[in-house]
Formats: structure tokens, sequence, C-alpha cells
């Protein structure tokens, strides 16, 4: 019997939407959404990374969909959104995607605090200067991400040079092999490049499932994209309140990105180290990434959370710069 693509039970299971939609793209691709918590709560957009899949925002949805209602959305190619064409993977498309998805699921004149994770994070850079992105996002969570220079920087291969790792990495990044079943030895792997020496073996688990069900395909068109990656004049325009937060063990983004993000936002609002996490912050401390999206809410979207059980009628948000 084939196992799950993710978890079935626990923290880290996917949690039951209260409903799902298809969002069509501007190219016409079709992308899988799915909406969380009260109807009229604040709410909260939710962007994954390379060879994820909404599955990999579980805990946090668990922690925020009580008071909040929270959108996720599969990248185009992984979990349930359909594969596309090679043309269709740029960082223009994941842009794209992301206005569409705001456009498709919130209210008109509705805001919402976007965060993303890695590839999620660029998605949100390569939106920075969209109109409907400025008019959508009252703020923004950036995730273990980087916005250039990720082969060169990255340390699964920890070599000397900038040279070597970028060499290194763009095998990485460029592998079209199936990752294969979720074994001892590939947990071993997965758990050395993307999680800190912490991690647990139900997190663990958790990232295998999610990643190994990425198609190699579309884990190489991405990969593809990703070792191209020239964000860091679209950061500068991200002109809403942006947090950053990165593990300190981070060998995929590691904590030189994080610092450089802080540097160019216009508007960022803080700097969040988690020691000694890895990668997938969002698996390895979802209590802090949901507690930094929570600030966010309270801070920029200016509505009071709603109170457990209850479905309050949809607020008026306020307006910021």
């Amino acid at each position: 019997m084939r196992r799950p693509a993710h978890l079935t039970q626990g923290r880290y299971a996917p949690p039951v939407p209260r409903r799902t939609l298809d969002v069509t793209s501007a190219d016409g691709s079709r992308l899988y959404a799915e909406v969380h918590g009260p109807e009229g709560a604040p709410t909260v957009v939710l962007s994954h990374g390379w060879t994820c899949s909404t599955a990999f925002w579980a805990p946090v949805v668990r922690d925020l969909a009580d008071t909040h209602q929270v959108v996720l959305y599969d990248q185009r190619g992984h979990g349930r959104s359909p594969a596309v064409p090679p043309a269709g993977h740029s960082t223009r498309a994941l842009a794209d995607d992301l206005v569409a998805v705001l456009e498709q699921t919130l209210a008109p004149g509705e805001r919402a605090v976007i965060g993303g994770h890695s590839m999620g994070g660029m998605t949100i850079m390569a939106a920075a200067e969209r109109p409907e992105l400025r008019a959508r996002a009252a703020a923004a969570l950036l995730c273990s991400t980087g916005s250039a220079d990720l082969a060169s920087e990255a340390r699964v291969f920890p070599l000397p040079t900038p040279g070597g790792r970028r060499q290194a990495h763009r095998r990485l990044l460029g592998s079209r092999a199936p990752l294969g079943p979720v074994s001892p030895p590939a947990k071993w792997a997965l758990r050395y490049a993307t999680l800190g020496a912490g991690a647990s073996a139900e997190q663990i688990e958790a990232c295998a499932r999610i990643v190994h069900a990425c198609p190699p395909g579309v884990r190489f068109r991405w990969g593809h994209v990703l070792y191209e990656l020239q964000l860091t004049r679209s950061v500068s325009r991200l002109e809403v309140p942006t947090a950053v937060l990165v593990g300190t063990a981070d060998r995929l983004t590691p904590v030189v990105h994080a610092r450089r993000l802080a540097s160019v936002l216009p508007q960022c609002v803080g700097l969040t180290e988690l020691p000694g996490l890895g990668h997938m912050t969002p698996i390895e401390d979802p209590d802090a990434v949901a507690g930094r999206l929570r600030d966010l809410v309270r801070d920029h979207l200016a509505t009071a959370p709603a109170p457990r059980g209850e479905r309050p009628a949809r607020q008026k948000k306020e307006k910021t710069a």
C-alpha cells in the first residue's frame, strides 16, 4: 500500500479545511487553495516552499485557526496544483499566483498578513511591486528565505569557496533523480540538509513525506529558478511592514540571507533568529512562527481576535500607509 504524502494524525497532520477552491492564475494555471478558521476573522495567507505543499503548514494552521482565517495554496506543480509547462516556472509566475490567490480568496477591500517560507518568501518578494499586493498585504513574514546567491551561500556542502559551493549546490538544485521511498537513510539525509540537530522523529517524518511527494520534474524546474534567483531589488520595494525569521542552523538559506533582508527591507519590523533550528522552521518551531504572525495581525490589521467557538461578523480593517 502506498503511504500517504503527509502524516494522518497528530500535530503535523493537515487539519480539515472549512472550504477548498480552485484559483486561476494569469496564464490560466489552476492552483489548489483551502481556507481554515472562522469566516470574518483576521486573515493570514501562507505560501509554502520548494518541494512542499499546504500540508507543510499544518502545525501553524492548527495554532492560528481558532481565531484567524487562514488561506493556504499549493504552488504550481506542488501538492494538488497541476504541473505546468517548463515556461511556466519563473519568479513572475510565482508573483502571478500569489496575486491570484489574494484576489480570489479575500473579500473586496480585505487585507491580510502574508507569510512565506523559503520559496514562498521569494514569492512575496517577487510580487513586491504588484499593486494588488500593496492593496492586499497589511504586513508580511519572510521565513527561512533569501533573495539571491542561494547556491554560493548554502552550507549543505560546506566547501571553503563560494565558487565550489555554487557548483555543488547547482547539482543539488538541478537534480532530476527520484527521491524514492521514505527510508531511514533518506530521512537522515533530509534531516541533515533541512532540519536542526534537535528535530524530533515526528518532525523528520512529516518533512520527509511531504518532500518525497514532490514530482522530480517539478523539483528540478523550480530548483533551476532558485539557482538563478535575483530578487534583492524587489526586496527593496516591499513597502509593507515585514518581519524576518530564520533558524541559526539553516543550511539552505543561512542566517546571512535573513540579515541581508533585514538591512534592505524598507519597513523591517524585526529579525528573529531561532537558535539551533534548521530550514524547516514552521515545522521545527510552529509556535514561534504562528506567534510572529499573530504579532503582525495585532500590530497591522488592527482587528481583535475572534473568541474561540464564535463566528464574528467581518470587521473593517484599518488602512495603513
